[in-house]
């Protein structure tokens, strides 16, 4: 026999003893990794119909288990600060169902439970509505049993708003890098006079420089006269908001589309003002034009300002759009007025528009002026103050004056909280908190499980 032949047997062989196996079916090891295979298979699809927890079920599920209302119901946030511009964050939140635990230090009160011309046993009325809804405890931030607690608490929320100089949570050993590595979820708020760098970053800061620096000073008042302040603290106001902004901005992109971790804010005053200054930086920029302050109108915006009625009223007039212009004319019977059409020719002629209207008004109580131009579908409004606004219908009928009661109080009246909401709306639960610490027990308690008779020994130690 040949070696070709040998080889061709051989082949022959090979063949008829895989056909016997294949008749008999898979070997006891093939049949064992079928099996495994197949129980593999059947675990993911068991897994793929067990539900997923997502974070927007679990935000479901916090707000369902939250004593709150509001669209925030089920958020905790805790706010480290004092004054305004940080605490409003907190009030803007607190507001609307989140659980906002204000942190003060143990042997000094928020400057705010006392800044305000009028108080109530001691207590600025100014406190009762920036503090309303949020709770009060106290911590010392200088100890590290008081760090610690903050730590804790931080490690079950969902943000934290601070408004201290840049670098101190640092020093205290709780920055966004330590909070972070207990907990990756948290979404940090940074508020400040000058921002997290640059190099004002480490002056002290407040509203009144923000404002005077981010221009709001140069444009308000009147020509040739010293710049004006506005009578309340706007800067931080509006900071308050841009930081309220950031916050949630943050939460929405951390559970709604899949972040899944916390970032930090970083919202400046001096930030919050610059970028409030409408066009005034792109025309100096592009045309060399600086705007500088008007008195009581607004350069090149006309008819847009104050003309006092025969009552001595100071009404505002604002028909400074081309059709509005011209039902204004139809109103004031002024037909020779109306050639000024457009915005251009009306800001040329400014004066003699103007002393037309002062002549129009001064001639009728605010009542008539109001009447009249209303009917013509022409903006117009009295300047209110505080006694105005209370009697005002329109805003009793929107519930904007909102009564409130507590033994601390007594009887007084608040801003209702704002915006309004046809399905989530927010409500006032308890204004601010008279006594410092006044939920040490309800938080550290319930959050942290903390004992009566720990609290009381870091009481008497000074921690909280």
């Amino acid at each position: 026999m040949t070696v070709d032949t040998e080889e061709t047997m051989a082949r022959m062989k090979k063949k008829r003893a895989a056909k016997r196996a294949a008749k008999r079916g898979p070997t006891r090891a093939a049949k064992s990794v079928k099996k495994t295979s197949g129980q593999k298979s059947s675990a993911k699809r068991v897994a793929a119909r067990a539900p997923r927890v997502t974070p927007l079920a679990a935000a479901r599920a916090r707000a369902q288990a939250s004593s709150r209302q509001g669209p925030l119901a089920g958020l905790r946030v805790i706010e480290i600060g004092q004054m305004l511009a940080g605490p409003y964050v907190g009030s803007r939140l607190a507001d609307f169902g989140a659980e906002v635990i204000k942190v003060e230090a143990p042997d000094r009160k928020d400057p705010m439970r006392v800044w305000g011309e009028n108080k109530v046993n001691g207590t600025g009325l100014w406190w009762s509505w920036l503090s309303r809804n949020k709770k009060c405890v106290t911590a010392n931030l200088r100890d590290p049993r008081g760090v610690d607690l903050i730590r804790k608490l931080c490690a079950t929320s969902d943000a934290l708003v601070e408004n201290f100089r840049p670098g101190t949570l640092e020093e205290w050993g709780i920055g966004p890098a330590e909070l972070h590595k207990i907990n990756p979820r948290l979404v940090i708020c940074r508020v400040s006079g000058w921002g997290q760098d640059g190099p004002y970053s480490q002056r002290p800061g407040f509203a009144s420089v923000g404002e005077a620096m981010g221009g709001f000073r140069h444009v308000n008042g009147f020509p040739g006269e010293p710049p004006v302040r506005m009578g309340i603290s706007l800067g931080d106001s509006l900071t308050g908001m841009f930081a309220t902004q950031g916050v949630l901005m943050a939460l929405y992109w951390r559970d709604a589309m899949g972040g899944g971790k916390g970032q930090v804010i970083d919202a400046s005053i001096i930030d919050s003002c610059f970028a409030f200054m409408e066009s005034t930086v792109p025309d100096y920029v592009k045309f060399g034009t600086v705007r500088g302050p008007s008195g009581t109108g607004l350069a090149g915006v006309v008819p847009s300002n104050i003309f006092k009625s025969k009552d001595g009223v100071w009404v505002v007039i604002a028909a400074n759009v081309d059709p509005m212009y011209q039902r204004f004319c139809k109103a004031m019977e002024r037909p020779d007025l109306a050639q000024y059409a457009t915005h251009d020719l009306r800001a040329q002629n400014r004066a003699t528009i103007e002393q037309a209207i002062t002549a129009w008004a001064g001639a009728r109580t605010a009542a008539e002026i109001d009447t009249i131009l209303n009917d013509n579908n022409v903006v117009v409004g009295p300047i209110y103050s505080a006694a105005e606004m209370v009697k005002d219908p329109h805003f009793q009928a929107r519930g904007m004056i909102q009564p409130a009661h507590d033994d601390f109080y007594g009887d007084i009246v608040v801003p209702a909280m704002t915006p309004r909401f046809s399905e989530t709306m927010g409500r006032m639960e308890w204004l601010g908190p008279p006594a410092m610490g006044a939920h040490n027990q309800d938080v550290y308690g319930r959050i942290l499980g903390m004992s009566a008779d720990q609290l009381g020994g870091f009481k008497k130690a000074g921690v909280i």
